[in-house]
């Protein structure tokens, strides 16, 4: 297997055994030490505490959570992943209080991947389709 194959792996596996379970015992097995999240353009130096603390968060937030990969590209380094995750709103998300209603989140996950090993994470996701459906924005139509 070439090292995009290895890399695309490593990274399925880490949604398949981490972000898919929620158990995070073996989250150094695919996350680097000096791993870092992006968010809006901003480097956040979270390592692998702060990659636990998002899976338990994320957890938290939904639960019977699953994340699917639809397909996967990898250009050097980096591993491109579209999925989409279901799960039931049973946590406070964005100021939001619990719908306990099902949702289903289309997103691209861009992570890099150093010696075999998660080093950096970021991506966007289409979040106005789930707050509409579980009620936590709503459109006027005045």
């Amino acid at each position: 297997m070439d090292k995009s194959g290895i890399n695309k792996k490593i990274v399925k596996e880490y949604i398949e055994q981490i972000i898919n379970t929620g158990n995070t015992q073996n989250i150094s097995d695919f996350i680097s030490h000096d791993y870092r999240e992006i968010y809006n353009g901003d480097v956040h130096n979270v390592g692998i505490k702060g990659a636990i603390a998002h899976v338990q968060g994320v957890h938290e937030t939904y639960a019977a959570l699953e994340l699917k990969v639809e397909k996967q590209w990898s250009d050097n380094d980096y591993v491109i992943t579209k999925y989409v995750m279901t799960g039931i709103h049973v946590g406070t998300w964005m100021d939001i209080k619990p719908t306990n209603k099902p949702v289903e989140i289309h997103g691209v996950n861009i992570d890099k991947v150093i010696d075999g090993k998660i080093i950096e994470h970021g991506g966007s996701a289409n979040l106005l389709e789930p707050l509409l459906s579980i009620g936590g924005i709503s459109i006027n139509k005045d």
